[in-house]
């Protein structure tokens, strides 16, 4: 690889600094001093990852785990597991660094989130004699604040994004700040991250708003809503490098990565190398983020981020994670390195495994790698976070080159404490068309059934030609809308194996319990071999669209054969049988199909040829009646268990659609939910600060009068 010329200034700086950790390592050469015991105060994958990493070493790892996650996996994965109790107890430094004294634990291994970004619990861990498994606390608070890492970075020769980074935070002083700078601008949260206290300004009327809205996230998420105004650049790139210092002055970049594909700010898709870029560029972006590195004396992982624009090749330096981020098996995958078992060799005071040459070599060797985050999340619904138990989980088959790292099973709980994140999918292959290819094939193989996940939005990502041909930018969702978010017609297959699973399924529980009585969807109908009928919908995505409603009528006329009617389409002599891990194959007069079929009470979860598909098993109208089911059509309700940070509306009020009606607070993200359309406001049911359910009514509107 051809590596281009470093300008004099940053030559001086990493000249300066290598000099300096040379004459530091000749001096008092760091003693490898092998660890034996570590705590791990992270919780789900994250735990996980460590600490199977960790015990190939022969370290023996303590896990913490609170009340919520007490039958996680995370929490059964050690025999030495402490329970700290409240759901926000992962926080409470002092008292984990309590734990790992008292267990005997030699080291403290923060994950990659929660306290891995903490200087003052770093530096607590070196106090109290621990191996805290990170960089110095020195180097974390200086890249921590947003502001004072961009003024060394602007010494160290590292071009900043043009902005404000000051102290002064007077409302009216950073709206006059921004512009100056030119709209679009993006406020950020100073001591931010994940996309938290982060929002995009496109004029000056909606500025104040958007503050006070950052501001407000900032505070619930990180304690402080100290802002920074930045130059918003209309066609960006996040392009990120991997990089690994020691205590003997060695600094390496392990290649690049694209995390361009985001929404809410936050990445979703990760990619290595990253597409069309040019090699001097590369390079260039290699060299600026050791140099970054360089500056504070870094030691462990770290990943240096840049803003990169396609208008005109220029690159910015964003921010530095002083930590490994979850994408970092996407650099696993092209350099064939464990890296947390190179944060413990760095730990122990050893020396980087490999040279930057080495690792060049690597990584044109082992082609593209691609990591999907899979979340429990709604994406027709801007995204938002849902939770609850996995009746179903089915993972890709792991190999060589594809690799699932996950916290859940099949009845684990994802919940509404913490990031809806269950999983991710990484696969790698010679080239990204092929690497592209191996990920489509696998989110095709994983089936979730519980939570609403993000899965069917990730396949729809991979099929966008542009996304194929490399054309990225974080905007990419927004701009790609009326692609990504198309409603696809449902098939009468899908219809007909869900009613021969309805079937199969009652007809097994009455043989295993012949006095069970039948429920209200099949009431009117025997248990012998005659026809059923079913109505089935299928719930717009996004709650907005109209639902439709299909009358499936099934006959039995042998164990497992059956005809069946939906609509104009009419299937007969149908064989069919449904086995012990719920699948359905089924032999029509065309096809074959296999079809797991879940059902959640009056839910029902198909997935069928790389499809997931959700119905729901309506009741006949008159069932309805008998019942009393309330009709909560006037009502706005909680899409998911949360908060109410505030109410933006009272009993009387006449309101607009979209208009913002409660802002609430699940998973650490706060939502704004908004009137679905023209009404007047009966009742607010829920204030600042109650806790809420999934489907709980917030406020309810005035019946119209007709």
């Amino acid at each position: 690889m051809r590596a281009i010329k470093k300008s004099s200034a940053l030559s001086r700086l990493v000249n300066s600094n290598a000099a300096s950790a040379i004459r530091r390592s000749s001096t008092a050469t760091p003693v490898a001093k092998p660890l034996t015991s570590v705590l791990i105060a992270n919780r789900g994958e994250i735990a996980l990852r460590v600490g199977r990493t960790a015990s190939e070493y022969g370290i023996r790892t303590t896990t913490l785990y609170t009340d919520p996650d007490s039958r996680s996996q995370h929490a059964l994965s050690s025999p030495y597991a402490i329970n700290l109790g409240d759901p926000t107890a992962y926080l409470d430094g002092d008292r984990i660094i309590e734990v790992a004294k008292r267990e005997g634990c030699e080291g403290i291994h923060p994950g990659y989130g929660f306290l891995s970004e903490n200087p003052t619990f770093a530096r607590k861990c070196t106090e109290a004699g621990l191996t805290f498994i990170g960089p110095p606390w020195q180097a974390i608070e200086a890249m921590g604040s947003k502001s004072q890492s961009k003024d060394i970075m602007t010494a160290a020769g590292v071009p900043c994004i043009p902005g404000y980074h000051g102290s002064n935070q007077d409302p009216e002083y950073l709206k006059n700040e921004a512009a100056n700078i030119g709209y679009p601008v993006l406020l950020k949260a100073v001591k931010g991250g994940g996309g938290k206290g982060m929002r995009i300004v496109s004029t000056p009327d909606e500025f104040m708003d958007q503050l006070a809205s950052a501001k407000s996230e900032a505070r619930n998420s990180f304690g402080d809503d100290v802002m920074l105004v930045e130059k918003y650049i209309t066609t960006p790139r996040h392009i990120e490098v991997q990089v690994f210092a020691d205590k003997h002055g060695n600094c390496v970049a392990l290649g690049e990565r694209d995390c361009s594909i985001q929404r809410r700010h936050q990445k979703i898709l990760e990619e290595s190398p990253a597409p069309h870029l040019k090699e001097e560029i590369r390079q260039d972006l290699w060299e600026k983020a050791r140099a970054a590195a360089l500056a504070v004396k870094y030691e462990g992982a770290g990943t240096v981020e840049f803003i990169f624009d396609n208008d005109t090749g220029d690159f910015f330096f964003m921010e530095m994670n002083t930590r490994l981020q979850v994408e970092h098996p996407v650099t696993e995958m092209v350099t064939g390195e464990d890296l947390v078992r190179w944060q413990l060799i760095v730990a122990e005071g050893g020396k980087l495994p490999l040279t930057q040459e080495e690792i060049e070599q690597r990584i044109s060797e082992r082609g593209a790698a691609i990591e999907a985050r899979i979340y429990a999340e709604n994406p027709d619904m801007n995204f938002i976070p849902d939770s609850g138990p996995l009746f179903h989980v089915r993972t890709p088959i792991p190999t060589s080159t594809v690799r699932v790292d996950s916290g859940f099973i099949a009845g684990d709980e994802v919940s509404s404490h913490y990031d809806p994140m269950i999983a991710k999918l990484i696969v790698r292959g010679p080239t990204r068309q092929a690497a592209l290819q191996k990920l489509r094939a696998a989110l095709e193989e994983y089936e979730i059934a519980g939570p609403i996940t993000n899965i069917e939005f990730l396949k729809k990502i991979c099929v966008s030609p542009d996304f194929v041909a490399g054309d990225v930018e974080t905007g990419y969702i927004e701009k790609h809308r009326s692609e990504l978010f198309v409603r696809e017609e449902l098939k009468p297959e899908v219809l007909s194996q869900a009613a021969i699973g309805l079937l199969l399924q009652e007809s097994a529980k009455i043989q295993r319990d012949p006095f069970t009585s039948s429920s209200g969807t099949i009431v009117g109908f025997g248990a012998g071999y005659q026809q059923r009928e079913f109505q089935l919908v299928e719930l717009p995505a996004d709650g907005k669209g109209k639902s439709t409603s299909s009358t499936i009528r099934i006959r039995q006329t042998s164990p497992q054969k059956f005809d069946i009617s939906i609509n104009d389409t009419e299937y007969l002599n149908v064989t069919s049988t449904l086995d012990a891990s719920n699948t359905i194959t089924s032999f029509y007069p065309h096809t074959r199909l296999s079809t797991t079929f879940i059902r959640d009470e009056s839910r029902l979860i198909l997935f069928q040829q790389g499809k997931q598909y959700r119905l729901q098993l309506a009741v006949p109208n008159w069932v309805e009646k008998a019942l009393g089911i309330k009709d909560v059509t006037n009502s706005v309700l909680a899409p998911m268990p949360c908060k109410v940070l505030r109410v933006e509306v009272q009993e009387g009020d006449e309101v607009k659609k979209d208009q913002p009606l409660v802002v609430i607070e699940s998973m650490k993200m706060e939502t704004v939910i908004r009137s679905p359309h023209d009404g007047v406001i009966s009742r607010v049911v829920h204030g600042k600060g109650d806790l809420c359910k999934a489907g709980t009514a917030l406020v309810e509107f005035a019946e119209e009068k007709e």
